[in-house]
């Protein structure tokens, strides 16, 4: 019980301070960009890459998913209780959104706004496809190739797929509902989050099968491989019977 409570409390602290530095970081660098857009991006993707990469080192000695497209992946390649699931999206929803609140009295604006920046078409969501698909991918080839390099890997990508993507990279259902609560840049209108979530869940669709053949555990590979002898043995008793029974018929 203990050990469930310290995790549910690294998913909420951890995903509150994510969205602070997505929000924080975006309505300084707006203050400060002049009318230049790209500069705000530019400077939230540094500001958020940097924070990820010290918050999962942080926490991930006990949880640091801070992702409930995370978390469900993982539960689906059965290395997560499906039982946990709920309370751990619940925790980085609420840390979420305690983190925008938080964040928005911080730069003395009202602690709830509601975004009114909507986010739509289908190229944003191809940006959300995109970088959902491609962080579950960095997440698993790295956690098999270099586990000890995963945090920056993580870091790495989300910093670049925040510039690279069209939709900025959200690829996170915590983060997208939290970012309803702040009528600043990084901010997303309630009626473009339905579509925003559902284009990552199908990002999840199309990596987890992926990353399921490329990045194969040891334990994965020998299953294959003693399943590829049985049916090669089965093969061959089945064209021996046949060449016997063959025999026989044509005394």
């Amino acid at each position: 019980m203990q050990k469930r409570a310290r995790a549910l409390v690294c998913e909420f602290l951890g995903t509150a301070f994510l969205l602070a530095v997505v929000v924080g970081s975006g309505i300084l660098a707006h203050k400060l960009d002049m009318g230049n857009v790209a500069l705000s991006v530019l400077c939230v993707a540094i500001s958020t890459g940097a924070v990820l990469f010290a918050l999962i080192n942080t926490f991930s000695s006990i949880s640091a998913h801070f992702n409930p497209l995370v978390t469900t992946a993982l539960a689906l390649r059965g290395e997560f209780a499906w039982k946990e699931l709920p309370l751990y999206v619940l925790s980085q929803i609420l840390g979420g959104i305690c983190g925008v609140l938080v964040t928005n009295l911080m730069f003395d604006l009202p602690a709830l706004t509601v975004s009114q920046t909507v986010r739509s078409g289908l190229p944003l969501l191809l940006g959300e496809v995109v970088a959902s698909a491609g962080l579950l991918m960095v997440i698993f080839g790295s956690g098999k190739s270099r586990p000890e390099s995963q945090p920056a890997a993580i870091s790495a990508y989300v910093l670049g797929a925040i510039y690279f993507t069209s939709s900025t990279c959200f690829a996170n259902p915590a983060v997208t509902i939290a970012r309803i609560f702040t009528d600043t840049l990084t901010g997303i209108a309630p009626a473009s989050v339905l579509p925003f979530v559902g284009a990552q869940i199908f990002g999840l669709a199309l990596a987890l099968p992926l990353c399921g053949w490329l990045f194969q555990t040891d334990a994965d590979e020998k299953k294959a491989r003693l399943k590829a002898e049985i049916d090669e043995a089965y093969m061959r008793d089945k064209l021996e019977n046949d060449y016997r029974r063959d025999s026989l018929e044509s005394l």
